[in-house]
């Protein structure tokens, strides 16, 4: 089985790769996809303990980008880019700091407003990664008793965006400026690597695809655990008309996910891997 779309700890998902890694050989998977958001950190070693369990590593990435035209978020996944490459340190290495910097200003509003948490209580949660996520605020409430999981109404009412009269902004939101898309498939390009947009029934990107096409999107990942069998249906003949790769994944990230899901894509075989190997050559 493959899976193209999982998180580590070097994001935000609660396990290591170790704990990760066990899990997907006991559902049977042979080629995993590391797609930790804004970072290629946790990479490599993956890919030493895949080598000795016999899971092969697929380097990746997941841009934390933004349809700036639409105003939607639009994720964008890079498949085998260069670690580290210019291309995507100008665009993700400022994106991290400023995730950084956000979390800190919600965690001293909270503090504000008399929740009990302290910023090195956050940061336990984060350690091992490269940021502060509002899953490890959220699980620093969890264990002061605040609410009974991490998506729970309280997460609305702290970070809800503000998109509606029904649900203003939440106490401790705080917005984050995040990768133009165009420019995030521009680099995922310029590094050598596949782009690939990610979970687009999620964030309602269909509309964005036949522009993006043109600056190099190579696939899209129809199979996601957000998507509906209408998306899946609208996304496949997406991908047929305009000759784009159809991938999948289980957006994997352990205690910290929003939905249920399990380590594993069914539904694709290795004929993705050909196709995304020969996109690259």
């Amino acid at each position: 089985m493959i899976d193209l779309h999982v998180h580590t700890r070097a994001s935000d998902n609660s396990m290591t790769a170790e704990e990760i890694l066990d899990l997907a050989r006991a559902r049977g998977v042979t080629h995993l996809a590391v797609t930790d958001h804004d970072t290629m950190a946790g990479v490599a070693h993956a890919t030493d303990i895949g080598q000795k369990i016999g899971i092969q590593i697929i380097p990746g990435i997941e841009i934390s980008a933004f349809d700036y035209l639409q105003q939607k978020k639009a994720h964008i996944l890079g498949y085998y880019p260069v670690p580290d490459h210019p291309a995507l340190n100008e665009i993700c290495l400022p994106l991290m700091d400023r995730r950084i910097e956000a979390a800190y200003q919600m965690i001293q509003r909270l503090i504000e407003a008399g929740y009990k948490i302290g910023l090195e209580e956050v940061r336990e949660y984060a350690r091992g990664g490269t940021g502060i996520y509002k899953q490890h605020i959220m699980h620093t409430l969890l264990d002061k008793g605040y609410c009974d999981r991490i998506y729970s109404d309280l997460y609305y009412q702290l970070f809800s965006r503000g998109e509606t009269p029904e649900q203003p902004a939440g106490l401790a939101y705080v917005p984050i400026r995040y990768a133009d898309a165009v420019k995030a498939i521009r680099a995922v390009k310029a590094a050598g690597g596949v782009a690939v947009l990610a979970h687009p029934g999620q964030y309602d990107n269909f509309d964005a695809i036949a522009e993006w096409v043109l600056y190099g999107l190579d696939g899209i990942e129809v199979y996601h655990p957000a998507h509906s069998a209408k998306d899946v249906d609208k996304l496949m003949a997406l991908a047929r008309h305009f000759n784009l790769i159809i991938t999948g994944g289980s957006d994997y990230h352990g205690f910290y996910g929003e939905r249920e899901a399990e380590i594993g894509c069914p539904e694709l075989d290795e004929s993705c891997l050909i196709e995304l190997q020969e996109r690259i050559r």
